[in-house]
Order: C-alpha cells, then sequence, then structure tokens
C-alpha cells in the first residue's frame, strides 16, 4: 500500500496502539479521525451518528465553533501560569461557575475522578474542623454498582472486581449501601462517625441505572438531619445531560438554569467534568458553599493545571452553549421521545427487553447473560450501519448523542437501531 493508503486504514491505527499503548481499554473496530455536531468520520471517510458523546462530555456537540474559538483564543494569548499567580481569566469564570449553579465557591480541577478525590478531601476536613469527628474516624457513604473514577482511593470502595483486583491495599474510611436504598442510607446514618453520602443522581457505569425520583430528595434530607455533606458527582450526568442543568434537579419542567437553582435538590458539594468544557480540554470543579470549603486553605489542595487560563475560558463558552441553544429543553424532550420509539421496538422482539435512562441518557437492557458478547456483536453491526454505542456490565448498551441532535436525526438514528436488532442474529 501506498503511504496515503496506509493512513487511510483503519488497521493501521489499531495495530500501532496494540503494539505501544496499554491495554487498559477494549475500544470498538473503528478509528475515527474527525467530529463534528453529532457526527464522526472514521479514517476511511465513513460518517457515523456518535450515541456515546466521549461518555457525556460532547454534550454540546463535536467540535463547536463557540467553544473552539475560545480555546484558540485564550492559548494564544496565555495558556498557563500556574496557580503561583493570579491571571485575568480565573476570576471571571470563578464568578460565572457558581453563580450559574448557585454555590458560594469553586474549586477548578481537570478530571473527574481529581474532582471525586477533591470532594472527598474537603468533606472529610469538613468534618475535622467543622463537624466534631475525631481525625481518621471519618466515614463516606457510598453506593454498589458506583464508578466515580478510577484512582486507588475511588477503586477502594468499587465494587466492579475489574477495577479493583490485584490494585491494593485499599483506602479505608468507606462503607457501601445498596443503590436506591433510603432505609439502608438512614441505618448507617446512625452512626456519628458517618459524615457524607457521595452519590451519583443516576448510575452510568452501572447501564443508567435510574433511582426511584424521590431518591435523591429524601437521601438530601438525611444526610441533613444527621450532619452528613450530601455530596452530588455529576461528572457524567450533569450539564443538560438528562434534560435538567443536573440530574438531582429531578423532573424539572424549567425552562432555563432552574430559576438559578432555588428550589433544586442542591448538594453540599457538586462535583462536575466532562461537558464542562464540551470535550475540548480537562476541565472539572467541585462547587460548595463557603461555610464548607472555607476549610481548605494554601498549599493543602491543588493541581498545577487546574484553573488554568485556557480551562476557564473554554468552560464559560461550554456553559453559555447550554442556555443559548436550549440543550436542557432539547434533552428533555427528545429523549421522552428516544424512549418512547425504543419502547415500540422492544414490542416486536425478544432481544431487547427493557429501555431506561432520562432525559438523552440511557440504555438498552440485551436479553442475554452479562458474560454473553451478544450486546459488543450487536454494537458492532450498528457500526456498521452508520451508529456507534459501547457495551456497559456486558448486557447493557448505552445510548447518549450529544445534546445538539435535532428530532429528524433522532428519528433517523431510531431507524438505524430498529433495522439492526430487527435483523440481528446472535
Amino acid at each position: 500500500m501506498s503511504e496515503i493508503e496506509v493512513l487511510k486504514n483503519s488497521q493501521y491505527y489499531i495495530d500501532l496502539e496494540n503494539q505501544h499503548g496499554a491495554h487498559n481499554y477494549h475500544p470498538l473496530p473503528v478509528v475515527l479521525e474527525k467530529g463534528e455536531g453529532v457526527y464522526v468520520w472514521d479514517v476511511e471517510g465513513k460518517k457515523y451518528y456518535d450515541f456515546l458523546s466521549a461518555y457525556s462530555a460532547v454534550n454540546q456537540g463535536h467540535s463547536h465553533p463557540k467553544i473552539l474559538a475560545a480555546l484558540i483564543a485564550q492559548a494564544q494569548t496565555l495558556a498557563l501560569t500556574s496557580r503561583a499567580f493570579y491571571n485575568n481569566v480565573l476570576g471571571p469564570y470563578e464568578k460565572y461557575v457558581t453563580e450559574y449553579f448557585g454555590f458560594d465557591k469553586v474549586l477548578p480541577m481537570n478530571t473527574g475522578a481529581e474532582a471525586v478525590e477533591t470532594a472527598i478531601k474537603l468533606c472529610r476536613k469538613w468534618a475535622y474542623e467543622k463537624n466534631g469527628i475525631e481525625e481518621n474516624e471519618a466515614t463516606i457513604v457510598v453506593c454498589k454498582g458506583n464508578f466515580h473514577g478510577r484512582t486507588t482511593t475511588i477503586i477502594s470502595f468499587s465494587d466492579d472486581d475489574n477495577a479493583r483486583d490485584n490494585f491494593g491495599p485499599y483506602t479505608g474510611g468507606f462503607v457501601s449501601i445498596p443503590y436506591n436504598d433510603i432505609k439502608a442510607l438512614e441505618e448507617v446514618a446512625k452512626d456519628k462517625n458517618v459524615i457524607g453520602f457521595l452519590v451519583e443522581p443516576i448510575q452510568g457505569e452501572a447501564g443508567v441505572y435510574t433511582p426511584d425520583e424521590d431518591f435523591i430528595a429524601k437521601a438530601q434530607e438525611i444526610c441533613h438531619a444527621n450532619n452528613m455533606l450530601f455530596i452530588a458527582d455529576e461528572v457524567q450526568t450533569g450539564i443538560a445531560r438528562t434534560g435538567s442543568l443536573l440530574a438531582v434537579c429531578g423532573n424539572c419542567s424549567c425552562e432555563n438554569q432552574c430559576e438559578r437553582q432555588l428550589t433544586y435538590t442542591k448538594p453540599d458539594i457538586l462535583i462536575l467534568g466532562k461537558a464542562l468544557s464540551g470535550g475540548a480540554y480537562p476541565v472539572s470543579a467541585v462547587l460548595a458553599d463557603e461555610h464548607i470549603m472555607e476549610v481548605i486553605k494554601p498549599g493543602q489542595h491543588g493541581s498545577t493545571f487546574g484553573g488554568n487560563p485556557i480551562a476557564a475560558k473554554v468552560a464559560v463558552a461550554a456553559l453559555d452553549v447550554v442556555a443559548e441553544e436550549n440543550l436542557i429543553q432539547n434533552a428533555r424532550r427528545l429523549g421522552n421521545l428516544f424512549r418512547q420509539e425504543m419502547n415500540r421496538i422492544i414490542e416486536k422482539t425478544d432481544l431487547v427487553v427493557k429501555v431506561r435512562g432520562k432525559g438523552l441518557l440511557n440504555a438498552i437492557i440485551i436479553n442475554d447473560t452479562p458474560e454473553s458478547e451478544t450486546a459488543w456483536n450487536l454494537c458492532v453491526k450498528l457500526k456498521e450501519n452508520g451508529l456507534l454505542a459501547k457495551p456497559t456490565h456486558g448486557n447493557i448498551i448505552r445510548l447518549a448523542p450529544p445534546l445538539v441532535i435535532t428530532e429528524e436525526q433522532i428519528l433517523e438514528c431510531v431507524a438505524i437501531i430498529e433495522k439492526t436488532i430487527m435483523e440481528f442474529k446472535k
């Protein structure tokens, strides 16, 4: 093959990764080189609908012009100072993001896992300095089936054997309860050393496991009744993905940012990432009010890149897009349409047993065991038909397109999914 033919050959890039990269992922066999809006293209030029959105990082669509313009302009001006100095971008971003979500303070970081680690440290320090807990005695409640990242501390409270095995010794200070189990939370909250509840409002990696409608509100009530901090990990579910600005907003029907969050189930600590940058740059954030955030003093936590000028400009642009393009309302309306159409398809097949989700974060449950390859093989067929999705937990396929998708495009994707399911043979 000529050099051009090699560079337009997917297997060439797959072989390079397999030879030179750590095998810590199992990607679908497609090599992408371009993205725009809801579409991506592979190196051979085939176009696909992206129904993963980089695990909800690309809510605003690939290569959004406003976000890219902000990134390029700031990169050409000042990219990084570290926090050793002030810059003229971070303060305006901090004011913007705290007002956007209704908090006093923000601690900027880069990745979702970093933000979760930050929230854990913040909760513990608050417990020792504000809540009278003896040092090293604090316990944070988490849920079975959780996915908060892959650092050593985070996998210490994971029940995913693949993520956890042979990475010990593990970090203590956590107790795990079943997800969506208010009685279990009430029981563990009786221990005075339990100082926080870290929870995903919808468990994305677990297969878009959506709890009872009153679970979040009741969990917050229990936390506050027992002097615990309610910590919401909205790295994947936040920023319009579920048809409200945050998943903790529940079945919010407001037409903007929840009337500036005066009525929603406000966490004590809010963790954001992924779509905070529209997928253009690593940006995460931990938000809390003054009485919590003030326990962090100079030198006690930080990051060289956290709050850098590019990240600050990109995040403002990404949040602007959510409001300007009505992505909350679009996710809510088209999510309802998508589940309605998927239920219609399910009535015609034994291959899929259920669709679940909220907004444009959805999953279909395949009628086979988690150990089977049916869901994987179905995703390969979807790829061949022009739609990219990925299994999670073996027999569950997550379906989460960019929120800029139109009704016409959603219906076209439904037609691809229906065709693939009806023609599929195990």
